[in-house]
């Protein structure tokens, strides 16, 4: 509402250069006024100069620092397997020693010492026979099975009776799927030829590319893998032949042999 010129007009005052209502509390005018404007829609304070509304304020909540990134030292590596059989300096010299250490030896086999089968046949042979492993029926007597019957076709067929021969495995007993990379670090081909040079054999015959392969003979050198002829130890001839199983598999592998055995002899 609207007074006389220079006058506002309020519900219960009108202000003015002077109080017009001379029995008014100071305090109810204000009062009035007060709600005049709150009527009216005004009900906050505006100010034209600027202020810094955040000053003394909490400062702002910073982002939480990453956690450190925790860095897993590698693994050691496992310590190295035993060696098969203790180390070299160990073994035993005296041929008849070590066949009895072979039988008892439990580094040869992981502790295992069942199962064994000692080799046969007199030291110092005019051949020694080398396989990779017993037959899976073997106990008293190696190779006892029909690769036994086989190796002793053989002999025979070459003017040697089998008890003649020296007949030795490089693995204790009979395992059917060795791991020949993990035996071959291990130290197997030493102990092999170890035993070569204890049984003092003139003529060396390997049966299985593993055998040859454990003494030093790579069989990828020759195309035809029964005319592998090599030496071992101190200058013994040896011949590696297919293995004994491989051979009554294939018989077209034995005339590969016998060529090889004629003309090894020949040699």
């Amino acid at each position: 509402m609207k007074g006389a010129a220079g006058q506002v007009k309020t519900r219960d005052v009108t202000f003015s250069g002077q109080n017009s209502s001379s029995g008014t509390d100071l305090s109810a005018a204000i009062a009035a006024a007060l709600d005049w404007w709150q009527q009216a829609g005004v009900d906050l304070d505006y100010d034209d100069a600027a202020r810094d509304w955040l000053a003394g304020a909490a400062p702002a909540a910073t982002a939480e620092p990453a956690p450190p990134v925790l860095v897993l030292a590698p693994k050691p590596p496992p310590p190295p397997a035993p060696r098969i059989g203790g180390e070299p300096g160990t073994w035993p010299t005296d041929h008849a020693a070590f066949v009895q250490w072979w039988l008892s030896e439990p580094l040869l086999d992981n502790g295992q010492v069942f199962a064994r089968v000692a080799p046969r046949g007199p030291r110092e042979a005019p051949i020694m026979v080398l396989v990779d492993h017993p037959e899976a029926g073997d106990s008293d007597r190696l190779l006892s099975g029909e690769e036994g019957k086989l190796l002793d076709a053989i002999l025979r067929a070459i003017g040697i009776e089998p008890d003649q021969a020296y007949v030795a495995s490089v693995l204790p007993r009979h395992m059917p799927l060795p791991d020949w990379d993990g035996l071959a670090a291990g130290g197997l081909g030493e102990l092999a030829l170890h035993h070569v040079v204890l049984a003092a054999p003139q003529r060396l015959i390997t049966f299985g590319k593993h055998v040859s392969s454990l003494l030093g003979n790579d069989p990828a050198k020759s195309a035809d893998p029964a005319r592998h002829f090599y030496q071992v130890g101190a200058g013994i001839p040896a011949l590696a032949a297919p293995a004994l199983g491989t051979l009554m598999a294939r018989p077209r592998g034995k005339a590969g042999l016998w060529r090889a055995l004629l003309d090894w002899q020949g040699a």
